[in-house]
């Protein structure tokens, strides 16, 4: 079988001040032109073949990426590479194969996927098999059987202490002897105590009959549970052994197992597996020197939200970073940036309300509400405020604005007032209303989002959408206008997640249009703000108990 030519040579050749000093870094998000033209080429060759891959089936979008190359020669060309499977398929005429050896993955994952399959089979008989259903049944029958039986025992019995009670009543009035009334009052309580130990025979008796079968359903689950973790453990091993099969080269030549550039902590889940260090990793095999990379996505967006066809995304750092810093040691690669650190903004926080409990400020875009938590980021509003204040047991952030949106944020400056503040928050007493461009024509007026976010471990600070493992997040919205495109919205927060009115505008089951700027979830933006503001904010004065409502309009 003949294979595709890798390397794709760009006609026309770049001229030689086309071409970068040094690679650009994988993690940042601006985009070489020649590594953007190379993906442009990408993406239309791709088009044809979408729907064979399942690219634009919901769901089945992909990530993918062009590494521009020179070969010994000189010639200017670019790799192709993609994230994972394609079409079910590792290795993929026209495209850079895999990170790891082949025939050792083979050797070890053909047969222990066989015998994971099988484990599995007999998990399935455990767990739904003819056999098992039957007795999981037959328990299920019996129980609703001792559950009804019991229940029109205890109505009849019901009926039976009202009759007595009616009868006690009759007994006080009738006029009968002491003697008389006390032997009818006895006969009455022996009926009593009668029902109560008929409900008890009742109940041992149904406990005796369910002993059996519950012992056979226990005895099922045991032995589900029991091959459950066998598969478990023997998954764990056979992730250790295909992890042995990447061999992760550098830029030197030096190789080290996937392992080692993750301990002493397991690799995740598809490290090794996504486009960039295919391309890094072939580039190296076939003597070609990288000059710069591009990661696209292509087809529809994942289900967690947060990619959309055609958007660039950097590097993600948890399953790449150590894999990534490995390959490229002995590249002159820019710095791997820091996340806000080409953001901070010029321009001062403006007060716009102040006394002497708290501080309300208009935070620009660029701006972290507090240091960052590496350390590596000191300058935010909350540095700036201290500097502003140095008497003062504050200044303490009540809620916080992402660094790439402006507005109104609220600021205690001491402890009891930080804490009064915090328990408006809760009680979602204060009311917050941003102002956004969206990009995109949003089809209804209003509406309400509630989508569950969590923190995407492998690529923070994005969050995704999880309806199993996130956190509740609801937020309520607006059209205002509609515009070349674009649609403005007020949006209106009833809880504070990360991130989240971001991700409940690009996901498609939110509003599907990203906010306009948005190098996180949507395409970034020429001007390099995100479109979002936090306009208006209403609470009540935790000292006085004043209303208090400031607005600050949107600067775009």
């Amino acid at each position: 079988m003949t294979r595709a030519p890798l390397v794709t040579i760009f006609d026309p050749p770049p001229a030689a001040s086309e071409l970068p000093a040094r690679l650009p870094s994988p993690f940042g998000h601006a985009v070489h032109p020649l590594a953007r033209r190379a993906a442009a080429t990408l993406v239309d060759q791709l088009a044809p073949a979408a729907a064979g891959w399942g690219l634009d089936a919901p769901g089945g979008g992909k990530m993918f990426g062009v590494l521009v190359v020179v070969g010994a020669d000189g010639r200017v060309g670019f790799l192709r590479g993609f994230s994972g499977m394609l079409g079910s398929r590792w290795d993929v005429d026209g495209f850079v194969p895999p990170l790891f050896d082949a025939a050792a993955r083979d050797a070890v994952w053909l047969e222990g996927e066989e015998e994971l399959r099988a484990i599995g089979r007999q998990i399935d008989l455990v767990a739904d098999g003819s056999a098992a259903a039957a007795t999981r049944a037959s328990l299920a029958a019996l129980a609703a059987g001792h559950q009804a039986s019991a229940a029109a025992l205890r109505d009849r019995h019901a009926q039976r202490r009202r009759d007595r009670h009616v009868e006690r009543s009759r007994l006080a009035s009738a006029g009968l002897d002491p003697a008389a009334r006390d032997l009818a009052l006895h006969a009455l309580a022996q009926a009593s105590r009668a029902d109560a130990a008929e409900l008890r025979r009742l109940e041992t008796g149904q406990r005796a009959e369910r002993i059996e079968p519950t012992a056979r359903v226990r005895d099922l689950d045991h032995r589900r549970s029991v091959l459950e973790q066998t598969r478990a453990a023997r998954s764990r091993e056979l992730l250790v052994q295909i992890h042995d099969a990447y061999l992760v080269p550098s830029a030197r030549g030096e190789q080290r197992r996937l392992r080692a550039l993750f301990a002493p902590e397991a690799p995740p889940g598809g490290a090794g597996d996504c486009a960039a260090p295919k391309l890094f990793a072939h580039a190296y095999r076939v003597g070609l020197r990288p000059l710069a990379l591009a990661e696209v996505w292509c087809g529809a967006s994942p289900r967690t939200g947060g990619r959309h066809a055609g958007a660039f995304y950097p590097a993600c750092r948890g399953k790449c970073g150590p894999v990534l810093g490995h390959m490229l040691d002995g590249l002159a690669v820019d710095p791997a940036p820091v996340f806000g650190a080409d953001l901070i903004a010029a321009a001062q926080p403006v007060v716009v309300y102040e006394d002497r409990w708290l501080v309300i400020v208009d935070k620009p875009c660029g701006l972290l509400s507090v240091p960052g938590r590496s350390g590596l980021l000191r300058d935010s509003v909350q540095t700036r405020l201290r500097a502003r204040y140095p008497d003062a047991s504050g200044p303490l952030i009540v809620h916080r604005l992402d660094l790439d949106t402006s507005g109104l944020l609220l600021v205690a400056r001491d402890a009891v007032t930080h804490a009064a503040l915090q328990r408006q928050f809760a009680r979602r007493e204060i009311e917050k209303r941003y102002i956004a461009w969206l990009d995109g024509e949003v089809r209804d007026d209003g509406g309400v989002v509630e989508l569950a976010l969590r923190v995407d471990l492998d690529d923070r600070p994005r969050q995704l959408h999880d309806p199993v493992h996130g956190k509740p997040a609801t937020t309520v919205w607006k059209v205002l206008a509609r515009a070349g495109g674009r649609t403005r919205v007020a949006l209106f927060p009833h809880t504070g997640r990360t991130h989240q009115l971001r991700v409940h505008a690009a996901h498609a089951l939110g509003l599907a249009a990203p906010i306009a700027g948005d190098r996180l979830y949507g395409r970034g933006g020429p001007d390099g703000r995100l479109q979002l503001h936090a306009e208006a904010l209403a609470f009540a004065h935790p000292h006085t108990g004043e209303p208090m409502a400031l607005e600050r309009p949107a600067p775009f």
